[in-house]
């Protein structure tokens, strides 16, 4: 496989209560093309704060050392911290957030929003930019796709906000999609319906999928291979059946029993198939 983007010695740093925190401390991973790669570790533990160095959504304020760079093959350009020549975002990376009611225009129509994203970074007419959007939400699987196109985003349930968002995310058919712990704020039913969709337009458009979690569970489900960050600092990486079935740090452990239990079965079988 051919590296997507290669992230080199990243570190991010805020300054707070008149001292410097590290949020990012030495980071290096390669995100190869194609691949669906998961992100955990616990709150605070900087997986956030990585995404969005990655997507450029990092506050003016944030010191940022390190370098980002993108393989020209797929996204043709390269990024680091010292140039501001990169992909775009909307354009060439997906981005879905943890809140699709702050993330979502309360006063813009679905069908609206989507096709403002198709309109601005394909130049596509506002014709053929809601005709888009209508096929997104039909890919999305909402409900009565006409009366979801002209719903304002309160009208709908969170479940099918994230739907909205997720739509608008895919838009412009990006290399890279970035979904920051999109389903944590829906309940477990729904949190399945969305993992299984993201699989889905993952798989039928050739994404790259990095999935940022706190859930071990969900990263198991939906990761070919995964990350585990504490303190701002990546303590190991690993095809996810030997993350699961035999990690290596404490911290990793700790992660495992926090969601199974210290006398539950492992969650993957020795295949890498779910228990």
């Amino acid at each position: 496989m051919t590296a997507l983007l290669s992230i080199r010695d990243l570190s991010v740093r805020y300054r707070r209560d008149g001292a410097e925190v590290a949020a990012l401390n030495g980071v290096s991973l390669e995100v190869e093309a194609g691949e669906r790669l998961a992100i955990i570790g616990e709150s605070g533990s900087g997986k956030s704060t990585l995404a969005l160095a990655i997507a450029g959504l990092l506050a003016r304020s944030a010191k940022i050392g390190g370098t980002i760079e993108w393989s020209a093959g797929q996204l043709q350009s390269s990024h680091s911290f010292k140039t501001s020549a990169g992909p775009l975002l909307g354009r060439d990376i997906g981005f879905v957030f943890q809140d699709p009611s702050s993330s979502l225009d309360p006063v813009m129509t679905v069908g609206k929003q989507i096709a403002e994203v198709v309109n601005t970074h394909l130049g596509l007419g506002w014709s053929q930019s809601l005709a888009r959007a209508k096929t997104l939400v039909e890919r999305v699987r909402l409900p009565d796709p006409q009366a979801a196109l002209r719903a304002y985003p309160h009208q709908l349930s969170g479940g099918q906000k994230q739907r909205v968002a997720i739509a608008a995310a895919i838009a412009t058919a990006p290399k890279l999609l970035i979904a920051d712990e999109a389903t944590s704020a829906l309940d477990t039913i729904v949190q399945a319906e969305i993992v299984a969709l993201i699989r889905r337009l993952v798989a039928e458009d050739g994404m790259t999928l990095i999935f940022i979690s706190h859930d071990i569970a969900l990263a198991a489900t939906l990761a070919e291979r995964i990350a585990v960050l504490r303190h701002g600092e990546l303590v190991e990486v690993g095809a996810t059946e030997k993350i699961i079935n035999a990690p290596r740090q404490a911290y990793t452990r700790a992660l495992l029993d926090a969601h199974l239990g210290l006398d539950a079965e492992p969650l993957l079988d020795r295949q890498g198939a779910l228990t």
